[in-house]
């Protein structure tokens, strides 16, 4: 979505992680998505980082609180929820806890999103601002494991605006599904015109 903001084009190559090309590797050793080669050379294979380059901090996506302080919410939440909800929508048997105790863990990390969700649209104010755009995903995530349940608890302010991201335009505009790419091959122009 940083990208799109920004009217990034670029050159998209749509991998399968349980088919990871050489040339993905060569560039990124560590092998997750997603990874940018700016056209500098400049290889960057961090959401975050990656968000970072494509939205200036003078950007108005930064205009209720700044840059670093915005980055370190979104890092903070990163490292406490994404391992609740990883723990949770790939539960195992025989996990430390049972996949609802680890649902509620991440469930009471979004708490405090809820307290300003009630006062406005957005996590930190009345305008979608950076930390929107990081943690918005992992929400999407967390809700889609069980949304039925996900609807019905305390947490309305959270589902109305996880629906208000799903339903606008940035979102829905850069969700389009894109054939594998073949080592050797062009990829695509994207955004598509």
């Amino acid at each position: 979505m940083a990208l799109l903001i920004e009217g990034t084009t670029l050159e998209l190559r749509e991998v399968l992680l349980r088919d990871k090309p050489p040339s993905m590797l060569a560039l990124s050793p560590k092998g997750t998505v997603p990874v940018l080669q700016t056209a500098a050379g400049d290889v960057i294979d961090e959401s975050l980082d990656i968000m970072c380059w494509a939205i200036p901090a003078e950007s108005q996506w930064f205009s209720l609180a700044d840059r670093e302080q915005q980055l370190e919410q979104a890092r903070s939440f990163d490292d406490t929820f994404k391992p609740q909800l990883d723990a949770y929508k790939y539960h195992r048997p025989g996990a430390a806890r049972s996949r609802e105790a680890y649902r509620e863990l991440a469930a009471g990390l979004l708490d405090e999103f809820e307290v300003n969700l009630h006062n406005y649209d957005y996590l930190l104010g009345s305008q979608p601002q950076f930390l929107d755009l990081a943690v918005m995903p992992f929400v999407r995530q967390f809700a889609a494991v069980d949304r039925r349940w996900f609807d019905t608890q305390h947490r309305q302010g959270l589902r109305r605006w996880l629906d208000r991201w799903l339903a606008d335009p940035l979102f829905t505009g850069m969700m389009t599904k894109y054939p594998q790419w073949q080592e050797g091959s062009s990829g695509e122009v994207w955004p598509s015109r």
